[in-house]
């Protein structure tokens, strides 16, 4: 432990960082600047949302009911972003080890019978996908971040309207 006393910028902190490696230190490096740039996000708007797929899940149900009531065509629109969210609790369950379609399906049912947005993934098999409970959240503005830049990355994909391939030697593509 280092103890610096006396200083006269008190607001200044300095992180040391040991580990074995360089390997090590560079991940110790990435996860204390992941934490701090969470807690800079709670400092400017403390607004949090639950985790575990939880937020992705309501938002999916919530433009899904809403696609029901719009005719035509533009309704397609709203069904793959719905489908879309779905991505982010599907790829949890994969990455926990469960059946993806089962726990997505059961989540979304849950979360309609009991109109709870805070049932998520279990990922550790605590046996309650109450993500409160868990104590698994994420700060809004960065679920927000991460929705818009998604959201204008499909529309920049989609903006593109010619593609240009080069001809290979044979004059063919």
């Amino acid at each position: 432990m280092l103890c610096i006393e006396k200083c006269p910028n008190n607001r200044a902190v300095t992180i040391f960082v040991r580990g074995g490696n360089k390997l090590i230190i560079d991940e110790a490096k990435r996860a204390i600047h992941d934490a701090l740039c969470v807690i800079r996000n709670l400092v400017k708007d403390d607004r949090i949302v639950y985790g575990g797929g939880a937020a992705e899940t309501a938002c999916s149900l919530a433009v899904s009911a809403e696609a029901d009531k719009i005719p035509g065509l533009e309704q397609y629109a709203f069904r793959a972003f719905a489908d879309a969210l779905e991505c982010i609790p599907i790829a949890l369950a994969e990455n926990s080890g469960l059946g993806a379609i089962d726990a997505l399906t059961e989540l979304k049912a849950m979360q309609i019978e009991t109109k709870n947005s805070r049932l998520g993934i279990d990922c550790l098999g605590t046996g309650t996908n109450d993500m409160k409970e868990q104590k698994v959240i994420e700060t809004l503005m960065s679920k927000k971040e991460q929705i818009s830049l998604a959201t204008q990355v499909v529309r920049m994909i989609l903006k593109i309207d010619d593609v240009r391939v080069p001809e290979d030697e044979q004059g063919g593509y």
